[in-house]
């Protein structure tokens, strides 16, 4: 019924394409006017997330699990077995190095305790997750509650409240000051979290297993996860490490739904890293594996629109034809924290990229700064990209790929294996062999 229904796909409709010439850049164009940086090393952030049912006689009860990922990636020791007959896995295990964070939580029929509703729980829960799960890596020892606060202040310098409105219906106090430990409203005396300043409890229903809400969640964790590590490198090695060092983030550089304003607070915290940093860093970008912007570049690519080394600047006139939108004036204005470009790699893989400006908004009411001298470490990225490619996906990057292998939860017996942990921290173990609880 599908193939025979009658609808509009964008990157369906790509025959024309003269008018895209003005608006496409080669990479060693790029690097003429912008300068570009070597940079020795990656470190790439992905997410995942799995809701299991707990057991057949309670269908409605759901519990989730929710982890990010982070992998540091030597290119130069990467790069000197691509010549070899036989590649060495000792040398590419050295090359890598991982760390995880991980959440679990009841997320649907099941309470954190009695007579609280779901949302309640689910503000509970995220509280005493933010405070007790920490990442940890070398000298980096903090908790996700600890990053929250350093998100809304500066680097080095974490906030000491962040704005919360009161999740109580009748209530009408808006950014109430919250501190780390938490205070009461002013207005009806609630007991209110600073990580109630997410919002994430708003997508959260009764009826449902909540798996947006966890996503959500998850979200949250990788951009925290991007801001404790780039933050250690900019503290403990801002002219060495952190000069030469790209991060990843597996998807956009965005935030949706009830935490979007995360956005802002996410490109102000980086930017403000920009005037003590060496070169033109940080070197940020976030990189897409699906969605409408990768079948249009495909597309392109497809009509050798695009041909190797070139990229494609994304303005208000393209935004529009790949999404179909008729605002695409105002398009990211409320949830990027980088601008999209669309890159065909020196050995012909599609890569559609989010990048951070150096300075001001990626996008706005006005169309944003769509201009490659507003994103001085694009060619540097770029570089990376060519480097790093890898064959375990279409148009796959090896940071990428290594960082979606420490975060992705196994199907089949995995799923069993996490319906067994639900089980047990829900204490709903059988207790004999007929079944009964």
């Amino acid at each position: 019924m599908a193939d025979k229904a009658e609808f509009y796909v964008p990157a369906e409709h790509v025959s024309d394409l003269s008018w895209l010439q003005p608006k496409i850049r080669t990479r060693s164009e790029l690097e003429r006017t912008i300068g570009t940086n070597q940079l020795t090393a990656v470190i790439g952030i992905d997410g995942s997330l799995m809701v299991v049912p707990v057991r057949d006689g309670l269908p409605s009860v759901r519990y989730g699990y929710a982890q990010a990922a982070a992998i540091w990636l030597d290119v130069n020791l990467m790069e000197t077995q691509r010549n070899e007959r036989f590649v060495d896995p000792v040398v590419l295990h050295e090359a890598v190095n991982s760390a995880l964070v991980s959440l679990d939580m009841p997320v649907a029929g099941a309470y954190l305790r009695a007579g609280i509703t779901i949302q309640q729980s689910w503000r509970e829960c995220i509280d005493a997750l933010f405070r007790g799960k920490k990442i940890e890596v070398n000298r980096l020892n903090q908790s996700l509650l600890q990053l929250l606060m350093l998100l809304h202040g500066a680097p080095g310098a974490p906030a000491t409240t962040v704005p919360v409105d009161c999740p109580e219906a009748l209530c009408k106090q808006k950014a109430i000051p919250v501190p780390e430990s938490g205070c009461d409203c002013p207005g009806c005396g609630k007991v209110l979290w600073p990580t109630d300043t997410l919002r994430i409890y708003e997508e959260v229903v009764e009826d449902g297993e909540n798996a947006a809400a966890l996503g959500r969640l998850m979200q949250v964790v990788e951009l925290l996860v991007l801001v404790g590590l780039s933050t250690l490198l900019w503290e403990q090695s801002r002219s060495a490490l952190f000069a030469t060092t790209l991060f990843i983030v597996d998807g956009p550089m965005a935030v949706y739904g009830p935490p979007a304003k995360l956005r802002a607070r996410a490109l102000t915290y980086f930017q403000k890293m920009t005037p003590a940093a060496p070169g033109a860093g940080p070197f940020i970008c976030g990189v897409e594996k699906h969605g409408a912007a990768v079948d249009y570049a495909t597309a392109l690519a497809r009509h050798e629109a695009l041909k190797p080394g070139e990229l494609l600047i994304v303005d208000s006139e393209v935004i529009a034809k790949m999404t179909n939108a008729t605002n695409s004036i105002a398009y990211g204005s409320e949830t990027y924290w980088g601008r999209k470009f669309l890159y065909r790699a020196l050995d012909g893989r599609v890569v559609v990229i989010t990048v951070m400006p150096a300075a001001g908004a990626p996008y706005d009411d006005h169309g944003g700064q769509h201009d490659p001298s507003a994103y001085p470490s694009l060619p540097a990225i770029l570089d990376v990209i060519d480097r790093t490619g890898s064959s375990m996906y279409r148009d796959g990057l090896i940071p990428v790929a290594l960082a979606h292998s420490k975060a992705a939860y196994p199907i089949g017996i995995g799923t069993d294996v996490l319906r067994l942990v639900a089980k047990h921290k829900l204490g709903l173990e059988d207790l004999n062999e007929g079944g009964q609880a």
